[in-house]
């Protein structure tokens, strides 16, 4: 233990070492007066101008810099969100305390349609090395995209479909290679045109192998694994190309993309997931269409989901599949005597099912279509300095198993509002607060499931008289969002009518769901209660764009609990953090802390106390030109005090831990 102060010090002294070559290049920056603007929200707002919600934008270097082999991984430092870490190939964002199904994730705007809302071991379809920017926004404006962003959402942003033209070829390519998982990664994008055709590709390809750990697999020590964690490795491989008309009344678009991700799940069972996509995505702008509105936009979006759990030996297991179709229009106004806003219609079909492949098993989940058409509103007007925003969503949702399942339909009017305000204080300072209620749908898994889960271990059974969620959402934010020192303090309140959750009886069953006390999976009931979930978030900067030194500090928690059952299960730990910057011409390096607290909130079903971490990454880039482009240089240093990481928010928190120190380095081509 005494080491690890000495190699931090020692970290930090090499990466805040003065440049000897900066007078000698020039690196690109990003001008300090460059908005970036939140492409999921409807009235396409700064992030320093929400009001339905606080907001997080990744894009730049800064994305660059984070990107991780999952998109948990990816933003699990960010504030309120951490990561359910089912080994390297799963791990999916949680917002707030929220998760699954709770947590919509968006690929431009655009459901991502894949299952890994049903369960923490199925990967997110949607490829973060090739994004331009990834937008979090919590709370209650993401209701404005479904019952399945009750607790908030992520949207990826590609641009795979172009939505201007290119005056010449540009784009990025990316190679790296990491020493704790063998990854060898690759990606790219380019953009070009011709005429008034706007032309995208995009790539990404990265292979790994079982990752290392800092000692035993196991937390108590026992066991013989140690040094590798077995089945964790990933391959992932995707290919993406948009092409858009771009003209001065607006634009229409289309992209196709495919993705084949193959990924071991660390569990003693070595079972492993093969997971294919297909998606095809059309977009379409209108300005000025008709009366006095601003612009008229269509989206569409197909995906042909299908993943299969395997075996050790390869044997098929359980076969989920997700067909779906998308569709959004909105109508945008200005200034309507002072309002501006968005009118749209939402539909999504389905058809969802989870079937077993081969005979002597159970179905997991039948065969369901599930239909949902929505209309949605959403304007802000400004009197004065205070701006105020109301927000309205009606939904429609049915689920119809296929009938030789003899399952019952079920149906479901949603009802979803928010109200909030902006009020400024004095100059740069201002108060936000918001108020929304929310409605979900039970998902087909919750309403339908009767089988064994593979991946988990568990025989999932579903309720078909699970009743629509409803949450009652508080939100109070003091910010401050000018000058070099810039902070936000936000505290929020989710009260939750109806909370499915999963109740583990300790019932062990065989793969048909029978007690012949030799079965390997533990039965889970699809129950509801009442739950709240309270928690703040606080976060400081100083000088995040410019030359020089930069801080920034946060702390976040949040608690949540069920009505006379205690804590809700798997909740995230306290955590604080600091990031420091230098930034001095061509270099640019950052050491990040994170600390997470012990986690001892535990819930009925848990006996395992996570114990607390201190995670010490660092990274060090460098830019230059090269001919026509400009090449960054990185390297990064994960968990440099070696810790042996456990995540509170993930089910296998006691036999999985994070990888050990790995060195990351590589190059990006920017032309």
């Amino acid at each position: 233990m005494s080491l690890q102060p000495t190699i931090l010090a020692a970290a930090i002294c090499a990466a805040f070492a003065p440049s000897v070559a900066s007078a000698q290049s020039v690196a690109p920056t990003q001008s300090s007066t460059t908005t970036v603007t939140v492409s999921a929200n409807p009235l396409g707002k700064e992030e320093s101008m929400q009001i339905l919600s606080p907001t997080k934008i990744l894009s730049g270097s800064e994305l660059r810099s984070k990107i991780g082999s999952s998109l948990g991984e990816t933003l699990g430092s960010e504030l309120g969100v951490s990561a359910s870490g089912f080994g390297a190939g799963a791990s999916r964002p949680i917002i707030r305390g929220l998760e699954g199904p709770r947590v919509k994730i968006l690929q431009n705007g655009m459901t991502v349609a894949d299952v890994s809302g049903l369960s923490n071991d199925h990967a997110v379809a949607s490829e973060t090395a090739s994004s331009q920017q990834i937008e979090i926004l919590r709370g209650p404006a993401a209701l404005l995209y479904g019952s399945g962003a009750i607790g908030g959402l992520v949207n990826v942003v590609d641009g795979r479909i172009p939505l201007s033209l290119s005056k010449q070829l540009n784009g990025e390519f990316e190679v790296k290679y990491a020493g704790v998982n063998a990854e060898k990664g690759g990606s790219f994008f380019l953009d070009t045109s011709v005429n008034d055709i706007a032309l995208h590709l995009d790539g990404n390809s990265r292979n790994t192998s079982d990752y290392k750990i800092p000692g035993n697999a196991n937390v108590h020590g026992d066991g013989d694994i140690k040094g590798r964690l077995p089945n964790s490795f990933t391959h992932e491989h995707s290919l993406g190309f948009g092409a858009s008309l771009i003209q001065s009344w607006g634009h229409i678009g289309a992209s196709v993309q495919s993705m084949a991700d193959r990924y071991g799940i660390p569990t003693a069972e070595m079972s492993f997931i093969d997971l294919d996509q297909t998606r095809f995505d059309l977009d379409a702008a209108v300005q000025r269409p008709f009366l006095a509105f601003d612009a008229m936009t269509f989206k569409l979006g197909s995906t042909d989901y299908q993943h299969t759990e395997k075996l050790r030996d390869g044997t098929p297991a359980t076969n989920f599949k997700n067909r779906t179709l998308e569709t959004r229009t909105g109508l945008s106004h200005s200034n309507w005597h002072g309002w501006e806003g968005n009118l749209g219609v939402q539909t999504e079909n389905s058809n969802f099912s989870a079937l077993a492949a081969a005979t002597g098993r159970a179905d997991t989940v039948p065969s369901t279509r599930s239909v949902s058409n929505a209309l949605f509103l959403v304007e802000q007007k400004s009197f004065g300095a205070v701006a105020l925003s109301a927000g309205a969503r009606i939904e429609n949702v049915q689920r119809q198993p296929e009938a030789s399942f003899n399952l019952p339909e079920r149906r479901f009017n949603l009802r979803s509002f928010s109200v909030g305000g902006l009020i400024p204080v004095i100059d740069g300072y201002s108060i936000v607060t918001s108020l929304s209620t929310a409605e979900r749908a039970p998902t087909t898994e919750e309403l339908y499931s009767k089988g064994p889960h593979e991946s988990t271990l568990t025989f999932d059974i579903g309720n078909q008289h699970l009743q629509s969620e409803k949450s009652r959402n508080l939100e109070l934010s003091m910010q401050k969002t000018t000058g070099l020192i810039r902070w936000k303090v936000n505290g929020f309140i989710n009260q939750v009518d109806n909370y499915v959750f999963g109740e583990i009886d300790g019932l062990r069953v065989n793969e048909e769901g029978e007690h012949d006390g030799t079965g390997e999976f533990t039965q889970r009931y699809w129950k509801q209660a009442a739950a709240t979930i309270r928690g703040g978030e606080a976060e400081i900067a100083y000088n995040q764009i410019g030359e020089g030194i930069s801080i920034r500090a946060f702390a976040d928690t949040s608690h949540g609990t069920l009505q006379q059952r205690g804590n809700l299960p798997l909740q995230a730990a306290n955590r604080i953090g600091l990031d420091l910057g230098y930034r001095s011409g061509a270099w640019r390096n950052t050491v990040s802390v994170l600390h997470a607290q012990k986690q001892d909130r535990l819930a009925s079903s848990e006996t395992f106390v996570t114990p607390s971490f201190t995670k010490v990454d660092v990274n060090i880039t460098y830019t230059h030109p090269y001919m026509n482009a400009q090449l960054t240089w990185f390297a990064q240093v994960k968990n440099l005090l070696n810790q042996d990481i456990r995540l509170a928010t993930s089910v296998l928190k006691e036999t999985v831990p994070q990888p050990m120190r790995g060195l990351i380095c590589g190059v990006r081509a920017n032309f």
